[in-house]
C-alpha cells in the first residue's frame, strides 16, 4: 500500500495503481502543458493497455478540492522532474522510455518501472506500456525504466547472436512452442456433439429423429462386436495357455503332441522290452569259449529249479570284456534268444544327463520294469561310461548318484531274483571295484578277436548272404586277415560286393575279396599317381627282393601276393600269410622276418648300385630294428646279455645301454649279409620276377611260384 499525506486534506490511503489511474484521467483538465501532451499522444498511437484494474477518479480519492498548482505539486512529489533539465521544455524531448531487463529490489518497481539510475542496458523490449509509463509520458517527466524479464528461448545460440538485442521479440503474451505442447498435452480433441453434427451435415429437421435412431443402433452394434472380439481373444489366450502347460508337463504320448522331455520320461527301453526269438548261439561265430560260458546262464533262465534245489546261486551279473566288434552285444542277445525271455537294452550314456538325479531315476525305472517281467535279461552296453571309478570332484558333486543306484539295485537290500544283468565294455580297467566284486558282476567272460578258424566261420557266414563264386576260398582270406574282428570281416565282404557291382560282375570272386582286404589294410589304390618308368623299375626290383627272400628262407611266412600298385603311402608291397595263427614265434622265424625286411634295400644295392639306393626301405628298417631290439631286451635271445629283460632302457646304466645297442647292430648286420648272399645266388629268379611285376603289376602266390620255377604265366 502507498500512503499519501498533505496539509490540505486528511490522510487517505489508496493503492498506487488507483492513484495512477485517477491522475491519468485528469490529463485534459490539468494545464495547457497537459493539452500539448494530448496532441503529442494523438500523433503517436499508443498500444492498447493491458491494465484490467478499475479506474478511479479524484472524487473517489477525495482530492477534488485540490487546485492545479496543488496537483502539480502532488505529481512533483510522486514523479519528480529531471533536475538537470528543468529549464528546458520537456515536451520537445524524444521518447524518454527505456526498457530494463534486470530485476529490482522490490515487486513494485518490477511492475511499474524504476529510475534510470543504474546505467542498465536494454536487452529486450516491451511493446505494451504500463499505466505508470503512459502517465509519465503524458506528463513529460524524466525517463523511467520498465523491466521486462523473460524465459529462456528455444532459439539456437547462433540465431540469438545474429538477432542481437534490437531484433524483434515476441509479444508479452507469447508462449513458447514447448510450453504450448506441455500445457495442451492432456487436452483431447474437441468432441463434436450430435446436434452440431446434424447442423454441419445440413440434415433436414424431419430426418433428425431417424438419424439419431440409426446412430444409436450403429453404436450399440459396434459395442456388441467389440465385446465379442474381446471375449474371443480371451478364449484363445486360455486355450494356448492350456496347450502350453500340457506340452510342458509331458502328459500326452501321442505323436502329434510328443513334447516330452527326457528328464521326465524315464528310460524308454525299460518300458518296451524286446523279444530275441530270432537270435541264438547259432548266429554267433568265432567265440566258442564265450558261448560255453554263457550256456549256464541260459540253463538257469530256462529251468531255475535245477540250480536252486541244491542251494546254489548263479552269478547276478556277467561282464563281457573284449575289443570292439568282437560280438559282445550279439552274445547278450543270443542269451535272451536262447532262453526266450524279455531283453532290456540300455547304453551307459543314456543314464547321463545334465540334471541331478535323472541317471539314478532311470536305473530305478529299468530295474523296476525288469523285476516285474522276471525272468529277463538286462544288457548295459558301454558299461564303463556309467560304472567308472568314483572320484571326489568338486566340479561334479552329484556324479556318483547313478553308479551308487546301480550298485544298490544289483546287490542291495531288495533282491532281484530272475534278473540277469549283462554288461559289455572294452575298457575294464576303468570300472569301479565295487561293481566287479562277487555278488554283482562276479563272472567275467572274455570275447577275444577270432582266430583263423573263427575268421573262416565268420567269412562263410557273411558270404552266404551275397552272390559269391564257388571258387572263393574263405580260408585264404581268413589267413590274410590276422587281427580282424567280426565287424571288420563283415565290412570286408561288403566292400567286395560293392566292388563287384561297380565292375558290373554278377558275383563276387577272389579278386574282389583280395581288393577289399588290401583296401582295408593299406588304403585305396592310387591309379591317378603318375610314376615314371625308372621309379617303377626300382619298385619292382625292391618288391621282388622281398619275395625272393621270403620264398627261399626257411621259417618265413608263405607269400600271398606281390604288387607294385601304389596304395596309401606305399608304392608297392608283398603280402605274406601264415598257415595258422602264431601264438609264439621261434628265433629262426624272427630272423627270417628280419631277412625279408632287408631284402628290398639289398636288391636296390645289387641292381642299381650303392649310389642309387632310395628311401623306400625306411619302414622295412623300422620293423627289423623292432624285432632285433625285442630279441635282445625282452626275449633273452642275446648270448652276451643273457636271459634278462630290460623294460625301461632309460633306467639302465650307460654300459648296459651301449651293450644292448651293440647286440642290436650285430643282429641287423648279420641279417643284411644273409639277404645279400641269398639274392646273389638267385639273381636270375630275381630278374624274372621283377620283369613280371613290371608287366602285370600284381602277382598272386601261384603266379609267383610259376615265375620262380621258370614257367610262363597263364594268360589273364
Amino acid at each position: 500500500m502507498f500512503s499519501l499525506s498533505t496539509c490540505l486534506q486528511p490522510q487517505v490511503t489508496v493503492q498506487l495503481s488507483h492513484l495512477i489511474n485517477a491522475l491519468h484521467s485528469l490529463r485534459g483538465s490539468v494545464s495547457s502543458s497537459t493539452s500539448a501532451n494530448h496532441k503529442h499522444k494523438e500523433n503517436t498511437p499508443e498500444p492498447e493497455q493491458n491494465c484490467t484494474e478499475p479506474s478511479w477518479n479524484l472524487k473517489d480519492l477525495g482530492v477534488t478540492d485540490l487546485g492545479i498548482d496543488q496537483l502539480n505539486d502532488l505529481v512533483d512529489r510522486l514523479l519528480p522532474r529531471v533536475t538537470c533539465h528543468e529549464s528546458s521544455p520537456l515536451r520537445t524531448l524524444p521518447n524518454i522510455w527505456s526498457t530494463s531487463h534486470l530485476s529490482s529490489d522490490s515487486f513494485f518497481l518490477n511492475k511499474h518501472g524504476f529510475s534510470k539510475m543504474g546505467g542498465v542496458t536494454s536487452v529486450f523490449s516491451r511493446h505494451n506500456k504500463s499505466p505508470l509509463q503512459t502517465l509519465s509520458t503524458d506528463l513529460t517527466y524524466f525517463p523511467l525504466l520498465v523491466p521486462n524479464r523473460g524465459f529462456k528461448t528455444l532459439k539456437s545460440r547462433t540465431r540469438r547472436l545474429q538477432g542481437g538485442f534490437d531484433s524483434p521479440v515476441e509479444p508479452e503474451g507469447f508462449t513458447p512452442s514447448f510450453m504450448k505442447g506441455f500445457l495442451t498435452r492432456d487436452k483431447g480433441p474437441d468432441v463434436e456433439t450430435l446436434d452440431k453434427l446434424l447442423k454441419n451435415k445440413n440434415i433436414p429437421e424431419g430426418q433428425h429423429d431417424a438419424f439419431k435412431t440409426g446412430f444409436a443402433e450403429g453404436f450399440l452394434k459396434a459395442q456388441a462386436l467389440t465385446q465379442r472380439t474381446q471375449e474371443s481373444l480371451r478364449r484363445t489366450r486360455l486355450i494356448l495357455l492350456v496347450l502350453l502347460l500340457v506340452g510342458l508337463y509331458g502328459l500326452s504320448k501321442t505323436p502329434f503332441l510328443s513334447v516330452r522331455f527326457r528328464t521326465t520320461s524315464g528310460l524308454d527301453s525299460a518300458v518296451d522290452p524286446v523279444q530275441m526269438k530270432n537270435v541264438t548261439f547259432e548266429h554267433v561265430k568265432g567265440a566258442e569259449e564265450a558261448k560255453n560260458e554263457l550256456q549256464e546262464v541260459v540253463e538257469f533262465l530256462r529251468n531255475p529249479q535245477k540250480f536252486t534245489v541244491l542251494g546254489g546261486k548263479l552269478p547276478k551279473g556277467i561282464l563281457l570284456v573284449g575289443p570292439p566288434g568282437t560280438g559282445k552285444t550279439l552274445l547278450a542277445r543270443a542269451v535272451a534268444g536262447e532262453a526266450d525271455v524279455p531283453f532290456y537294452y540300455a547304453s551307459g550314456s543314456e543314464f547321463d544327463e545334465m540334471f541331478v538325479g535323472v541317471g539314478a531315476s532311470r536305473i530305478r525305472n529299468l530295474f523296476r520294469e525288469a523285476k516285474s517281467n522276471a525272468p529277463c535279461v538286462i544288457f548295459i552296453d558301454e558299461l564303463d561310461s556309467v560304472g567308472g571309478k568314483r572320484i571326489e570332484s568338486p566340479m561334479h558333486p552329484y556324479s556318483r548318484q547313478t553308479i551308487n543306484q546301480l550298485l544298490a539295485e544289483m546287490d542291495g537290500f531288495k533282491p532281484n531274483e530272475g534278473v540277469i544283468i549283462i554288461g559289455a565294455t572294452n575298457f575294464p580297467e576303468a570300472l569301479d571295484n565295487a561293481l566287479i566284486r562277487p555278488g554283482r558282476f562276479d563272472m567275467q567272460v572274455t570275447v577275444p578277436r577270432p582266430d583263423v578258424k573263427g575268421r573262416t566261420e565268420i567269412l562263410k557266414w557273411y558270404l552266404k548272404k551275397i552272390k559269391v563264386d564257388t571258387a572263393v576260398e574263405a580260408e585264404v582270406i581268413a589267413r590274410g586277415t590276422v587281427g580282424f574282428s567280426g565287424a571288420d570281416l563283415e565290412n570286408l565282404v561288403n566292400q567286395a560286393a560293392l566292388k563287384a557291382a561297380v565292375d558290373g560282375k554278377d558275383m563276387v570272386t577272389m579278386k574282389e575279396l583280395e581288393f577289399a582286404k588290401d583296401k582295408i589294410l593299406m588304403g585305396p589304390e592310387r591309379k591317378s599317381a603318375e610314376i615314371d618308368e625308372k621309379n617303377k623299375e626300382i619298385t619292382a626290383y625292391h618288391e621282388s627282393g622281398h619275395a625272393i627272400i621270403a620264398y627261399y628262407t626257411k621259417g618265413a611266412m608263405p607269400i600271398n601276393k606281390a604288387t607294385i600298385m601304389p596304395r596309401g603311402p606305399t608304392l608297392g608291397h608283398v603280402s605274406m600269410l601264415p598257415e595258422n595263427d602264431r601264438w609264439s614265434e621261434t628265433r629262426a622265424q624272427l630272423l627270417a622276418q628280419m631277412d625279408v625286411s632287408m631284402g628290398g634295400r639289398v636288391a636296390e644295392e645289387l641292381i642299381f648300385g650303392n649310389e642309387n639306393i632310395t628311401t623306400g626301405a625306411s619302414s622295412d628298417f623300422d620293423s627289423a630294428t623292432k624285432i632285433a631290439k625285442m630279441m635282445v631286451t625282452r626275449f633273452g635271445m642275446s648270448e652276451k646279455l643273457g636271459v634278462m629283460t630290460y623294460t625301461d632302457l632309460t633306467k639302465q646304466s650307460p654300459e648296459t645301454q651301449a651293450a644292448i645297442e651293440h647286440e642290436v647292430r650285430i643282429l641287423l648286420r648279420d641279417s643284411y649279409e644273409r639277404a645279400k648272399v641269398l639274392l646273389k645266388s638267385h639273381a636270375k629268379e630275381h630278374k624274372n620276377l621283377a620283369e613280371a611285376l613290371l608287366k602285370y603289376e600284381t602277382l598272386d602266390a601261384k603266379e609267383i611260384r610259376m615265375v620262380l620255377e621258370g614257367k610262363a604265366i597263364e594268360s589273364r
